[in-house]
């Protein structure tokens, strides 16, 4: 992971020095790394005297409502009125853990509109010009890997302290599904020991994020590997799809589906795996990959998508049926890659 410039840190630093006010933001549909990098600069900021909001667009999944801190995020979705006056007091903002402003997903227009100073720190590939300063490295394992290598530049070490620690643990251990994928640089191992010294429990926070589901999601998941998962051997690939019907049968919150894309990779010989998740407007779209096919590229290219290689993200404004049939359409076109 590149080092952040110091001429960067310096004009952080200076701004800093005249800044009372400070607003973090992360995107839509948050997962651990965006919620672990919100709550860690929380505290991180707050701790040195700023006054801090945090703000996300929807509600953090269940599975990470143990987080310390969590209950203080403010949420677009329930208060765009305090939200957008929390806009217009900021003195300064971050936008952690994304690299387009739509994915803001409806306080685009109050950031972009925005005078004051703009700071995008993330690790995702091909970041659009959004902001005054972009701190963007997609060698990090992901943005909590690449805030506590922030975190150290700006304000030290005697900052950083267990709960902080924590919130960057867990953004790490999930983006890279254990250590599983985008996880093979030394020094992202070098880093979670030095947050291990500072006193966090990571078999705890194991069991807390992994361990603490409903029956009604351990049903889903049952459900799901028994009737949903299409297997296409000759592509290598396998998919699931989930309508809003089957997701209310089985008591659906948001983060049940969390890690399902992951399961058809289990299987011998798949190298490409999606998960189809049905909305009201739209389908959402999981992708995983192992080996050299990206994923991301796959994503932009046809589902409105990006994200890392081997995993990914996207969207299609139809229904499952079209685009289910878009999916397997595509799928010839690429055989060589995915063999």
């Amino acid at each position: 992971m590149k080092t952040i410039s110091k001429e960067v840190v310096n004009r952080l630093k200076d701004k800093l020095k005249n800044t009372s006010n400070i607003l973090i933001l992360s995107h839509y549909h948050p997962d651990g790394d965006a919620v672990g990098a919100v709550l860690s600069m929380s505290r991180f900021f707050g701790k040195m005297g700023y006054e801090v909001s945090a703000v996300l667009p929807d509600s953090s999944p269940v599975y990470l409502e143990w987080m310390k801190g969590v209950e203080d995020i403010l949420i677009f979705e329930k208060e765009p009125e305090l939200i957008e006056s929390k806009f217009s007091e900021a003195d300064l903002i971050f936008a952690l853990d994304f690299n387009d402003p739509s994915r803001l997903k409806g306080m685009e227009k109050w950031y972009e509109r925005l005078g004051a100073m703009k700071v995008v720190i993330d690790h995702h590939p091909e970041p659009k010009k959004f902001s005054d300063i972009i701190i963007s490295d997609t060698s990090a394992s992901s943005a909590c890997e690449l805030l506590y290598e922030f975190m150290k530049s700006v304000g030290g070490t005697g900052i950083i302290d267990r709960e902080i620690a924590t919130a960057l643990f867990v953004g790490i251990m999930t983006d890279t599904g254990c250590f599983s994928f985008n996880s093979s640089d030394p020094g992202t191992y070098i880093r979670v020991a030095e947050l291990l010294g500072y006193g966090i429990n990571k078999d705890e926070i194991f069991n807390l994020v992994y361990d603490n589901y409903s029956d009604d999601r351990m049903r889903l998941l049952g459900y799901v590997l028994k009737e949903k998962m299409e297997v296409i051997p000759e592509y290598n690939t396998a998919f699931i799809s989930l309508t809003m019907d089957e997701l209310e049968k089985y008591s659906f919150v948001m983060g049940d589906t969390e890690g399902f894309v992951n399961y058809p990779l289990s299987i011998k010989g798949i190298r490409f795996s999606a998960l189809f998740i049905e909305k009201p407007d739209h389908v959402k779209i999981s992708f995983r990959s192992k080996g050299a096919f990206p994923t991301n590229l796959f994503s932009k290219k046809h589902f409105n998508g990006g994200g890392h290689l081997n995993a990914s993200g996207g969207e299609l404004y139809s229904n499952m049926e079209e685009t289910l049939r878009l999916f397997r359409s595509l799928l010839p076109k690429y055989a060589k890659e995915l063999k």
